[in-house]
């Protein structure tokens, strides 16, 4: 394939994604880096971040908590008191600046946390009374999960209501959207898995029942944002944070299906395409747009967009360190050599200084 094909990809070319345009397919997928600062606050070294990568067609934020409970891990942001929206606003504001469009993935970590970081100590919740298997980090350093406490069925509505209550925190803070994050082994994921969730009550046993919570927590974000505006990611078969499936393709096709009912504006996938589920049928059954996540490079990009496989693909690693990823994409390179020593935690170092080639020239 010659160069001029492989840059005149639909990959480069403005799109649509539910109600928001979007000046390419290339998506800045929600990286963790640990750099909120005191109260789980962002600040002007994240918008500095953030807007630096402003060239994406959408950046998803960092996976975002929505209650103090909610958190896994040091110095992660919120968007559940008015410092965090403040801070927050501070992002949205520098990338709308340079035209970019910014949607904020709304999380919590359920079982994946330790007393030790949560505000309110106590131990964390999850479907069931589980423990996950290794450690976690901690401010503290480096300690073993603890067995979680089960959410009483009376808790749930509660926690559908933080689920809105940070939607709405996402709008005033001027996010485009929002993504509810229902993938990596964290709490909606818990939830959906047979794995990690073995309630008796109407949160468990069938697909049905192990989806509703992601239903309720998708119904609740739609009354404040429009289906345009939202999109849900999963991961069928990764098995991060010590997850699994006992039939992850009939689960997640039916989860699929459930989620056609709001007409979102995407399905975010993290792909294993060394497994042997079948995405494809995964973007066959889903009404909108498919994001494809999964170390995906430049012709993979090309060619899944082109082939129609996918019609936005989400990069990671790559936008780490390499602020200005399109360009670099366009061109073939060439690309920063990330530095995975500085990924989470930190300051400045490994985080807004990986140059562009505006700053380096072509040869950077």
């Amino acid at each position: 394939m010659s160069q001029t094909s492989l840059t005149s990809s639909a990959l480069f070319a403005p799109a649509t994604l539910g109600s928001v345009k979007l000046a390419n397919r290339i998506v800045m997928a929600p990286l963790t880096r640990s750099r909120a600062a005191t109260g789980n606050k962002p600040h002007a070294l994240n918008a500095r971040y953030y807007a630096q990568r402003a060239s994406a067609g959408l950046i998803i934020s960092e996976a975002t908590q929505i209650t103090p409970q909610g958190q896994g891990y040091p110095k992660t942001p919120g968007i559940h008191s008015q410092e965090q929206i403040d801070g927050w606003q501070e992002v949205t504001q520098a990338v709308h600046q340079l035209g970019g469009k910014i949607f904020l993935q709304l999380w919590h970590v359920g079982r994946i946390s330790h007393p030790d970081t949560l505000a309110e100590g106590g131990l964390p919740v999850a479907p069931s009374a589980l423990k996950p298997a290794g450690e976690i980090y901690t401010d503290k350093g480096m300690q073993a999960f603890v067995t979680p406490r089960a959410l009483e069925t009376a808790e749930i509505p509660a926690l559908v209501e933080d689920f809105r209550r940070a939607a709405a925190n996402a709008k005033a803070a001027g996010f485009d959207g929002v993504e509810i994050h229902a993938a990596n082994g964290y709490l909606l994921d818990q939830f959906l898995r047979d794995g990690t969730n073995q309630r008796t009550d109407g949160y468990g046993g069938s697909v049905s029942h192990r989806s509703r919570l992601l239903r309720e927590v998708t119904e609740a974000v739609l009354t404040v944002w429009n289906p345009g505006q939202v999109g849900v990611r999963l991961s069928p078969v990764n098995a991060f944070n010590d997850i699994a499936d006992s039939a992850p393709q009939a689960t997640f096709e039916a989860v699929t299906e459930q989620l056609n009912t709001y007409q979102l504006a995407y399905l975010h996938v993290v792909e294993d395409r060394a497994s042997d589920f079948d995405f494809q049928r995964l973007r066959e059954i889903f009404n909108g747009a498919y994001i494809a996540n999964g170390d995906y490079d430049r012709d993979s990009a090309i060619a899944a967009v082109d082939a129609d496989r996918a019609d936005f693909i989400a990069f990671g690693k790559l936008f780490i360190s390499n602020p200005d990823l399109p360009e670099r994409l366009r061109r073939n390179g060439p690309y920063n050599v990330p530095r995975p020593e500085s990924f989470y935690a930190g300051g400045t170092e490994g985080y807004d200084d990986y140059p562009s080639l505006t700053t380096v020239g072509a040869t950077a």
